[in-house]
């Protein structure tokens, strides 16, 4: 799935200090009739619907209540209990920028445009990478080992800067602001940038 394939319309979840990286996984309990209908619909069509964070109580106006940027998502496992909620699974596809929130639906359903990382020169790739993956190896000195296993694992399947970046902060950026942040930092150095010195306060226990 690339974000060319991505329809123009997508229904969207919105929660706050909630942001989904692409390629991350994000569990849901969908209970509220509006998304039940939602993600009904969406089984039935592409399987895809968005995550958008909401930045204060949600009002009818979501343009003014969610995050410009949010991401796409892929539904990979889905279970209906008895009672109609689901428990799911979303895989993140891409950057998403809602451009347009339109009326005629029960939840909030908008245009939206896919936005990708800038692209960097030729010979940054293996050095951002190779930045971020000695960051990485640092601040895990001293962890327990089927973590580190699991994380090199993670950084191993994603070699590519802009997908290890966002990878890394899937995993260990809980703050909702840094992450909201970052999903919008489109420029991949300063996103490994900021990346690394998350790791770095982590790793000192510095507040």
């Amino acid at each position: 799935m690339t974000p060319l394939q991505l329809p123009e319309k997508l229904g969207a979840i919105l929660l706050p200090g909630c942001a989904l990286f692409p390629h991350g996984a994000l569990p849901l309990h969908i209970f509220e009739p509006r998304y039940r209908e939602m993600l009904n619909q969406a089984v039935e069509t592409d399987c895809i619907f968005c995550v958008g964070t909401l930045t204060r109580g949600e009002v009818p106006d979501y343009a003014s209540c969610t995050a410009e940027v949010g991401t796409a998502g892929l539904i990979r496992a889905s279970r209906e209990h008895e009672d109609g909620h689901s428990n799911l699974l979303l895989h993140g596809l891409c950057r998403v920028r809602f451009t347009e929130w339109l009326p005629g639906k029960s939840y909030p359903y908008a245009r939206i445009l896919p936005i990708s990382s800038e692209p960097l020169e030729e010979d940054q790739g293996a050095s951002e990478a190779g930045r971020l993956r000695d960051a990485v190896e640092a601040f895990l000195l001293g962890l327990p080992d089927d973590l580190v296993s699991q994380v090199r694992e993670l950084i191993n399947r994603a070699p590519d800067p802009a997908i290890m970046s966002d990878a890394i902060a899937q995993k260990f950026v809980e703050d909702p602001a840094l992450r909201q942040s970052l999903l919008e930092e489109l420029d991949v150095s300063n996103r490994i940038d900021r990346v690394i010195e998350h790791l770095r306060i982590l790793r000192s226990g510095d507040n």
